[in-house]
């Protein structure tokens, strides 16, 4: 499915998640990463409101982190509120080549 993915053949995986480990909170937060939709971004303030926490979007920020199946657990779209691209445990140039795949794949 990555393989499809990076082809542009796929805007969403079928794979049981499940991922072990975490907080309660990790895994609220890794659950609402999971529903942000391809090409698209939110802010670690919407997913801490999401999660049930709005004043957490620095522990948001822990959880995703700690995200222990990047890309599928699509980490890489969120990005604060305040601009730019943001954090990411793999980089920003990779951060930003992922969004840019999903954003020319739907056009």
């Amino acid at each position: 499915q990555l393989e499809e993915y990076f082809a542009h053949k796929r805007d969403q995986f079928n794979l049981p998640l499940a991922p072990e480990g975490g907080t309660l909170f990790m895994q609220q937060v890794w659950s609402e990463l999971i529903k942000i939709g391809y090409g698209t971004t939110t802010s670690y303030k919407q997913i801490a409101i999401a999660s049930g926490n709005p004043k957490a979007f620095r522990a948001v920020g822990t959880a995703i982190g700690k995200n222990p199946i990047a890309i599928v657990i699509p980490c890489h779209r969120i990005i604060p509120t305040s601009g730019g691209i943001g954090n990411y445990a793999y980089g920003k140039s990779v951060k930003n080549k992922l969004l840019q795949l999903e954003f020319r794949s739907i056009k």
